[in-house]
């Protein structure tokens, strides 16, 4: 099987060398071509020993020309093949600079992971507080059911007495102070125990928003001091007497520290 024949690529430096030696080649022949010193001398010829002596010297002048050109060519491809090396110093800043972007991305994922462990502890923290808070608002409805059970089962005379006793069980149960003797003194003064009382003459009825019911209540602070689980009729006596309780607990301790128009 023939063999297929590579041809060498002549680099740049190849090309000027075998062109200084086809020149070296060209002059040898100039050289040989012109007759020897002896021969000149034989024939006795002047003419020709000038031009014997004149083909010796522009063959030296060419084989000097030459060398001189080969000389400078080496020096430029030196300087050429020296820029394009990188120095000792280029070598160490490349070397630094992979070194640095090596640990900038390092210290980039160490990071990252410290924020995606902290997020995730994060996380877990807010779920378990959200878990207790749930736990412990069950446990409170759980212990404040029987009591409100109790309270609903109860039942209560239709009179001021069993309002006064059944507005006290749902104020002990939401956790307003009060006492039997503080509602009854503060019901007489204000209504005498009507239910239906209104006041028609004071600052409030003049401002429009008279007060009602037993405790002589008005119809913003009935609203804002409204307990749950009673009425929001404002002349329902045990709806009233638990409003105006809590208001008074609010703004004066408890409703047995008044004594006089609130």
């Amino acid at each position: 099987m023939p063999k297929h024949s590579h041809s060498p690529t002549l680099t740049k430096h190849h090309k000027l060398a075998l062109a200084g030696v086809a020149t070296l080649g060209a002059a040898a022949l100039a050289f040989s071509a012109v007759p020897s010193s002896a021969e000149t001398i034989a024939s006795g010829t002047p003419e020709t020993a000038a031009k014997a002596a004149y083909g010796t010297a522009q063959v030296k002048d060419v084989t000097g020309r030459v060398t001189d050109r080969l000389a400078l060519q080496n020096v430029k491809l030196e300087a050429i093949a020296k820029k394009k090396a990188p120095s000792a110093h280029q070598l160490h800043v490349a070397h630094l600079k992979k070194v640095h972007a090596a640990h900038v991305a390092h210290v980039k994922q160490v990071h990252a992971k410290k924020l995606h462990a902290a997020h995730v502890n994060h996380v877990a923290a807010v779920k378990k507080a959200a878990a207790k808070r749930a736990a412990q608002q069950a446990a409170s409805r759980s212990a404040a059911r029987p009591q409100l059970q109790q309270v609903a089962t109860k039942s209560y005379a239709n009179n001021l007495d069993g309002w006064i006793r059944q507005s006290l069980d749902i104020m002990n149960a939401k956790g307003i102070p009060g006492s039997y003797n503080g509602l009854y003194r503060n019901i007489m003064r204000e209504s005498s125990g009507n239910p239906n009382a209104i006041n028609n003459w004071d600052i409030n009825a003049i401002n429009g928003i008279p007060s009602k019911g037993l405790l002589q209540v008005i119809p913003p602070t009935f609203a804002t001091y409204h307990v749950a689980g009673t009425s929001w009729n404002i002349y329902d006596p045990v709806a009233n007497i638990t409003a105006a309780c809590n208001y008074a607990a609010h703004r004066y301790g408890s409703m047995d520290n008044v004594n006089s128009a609130y």
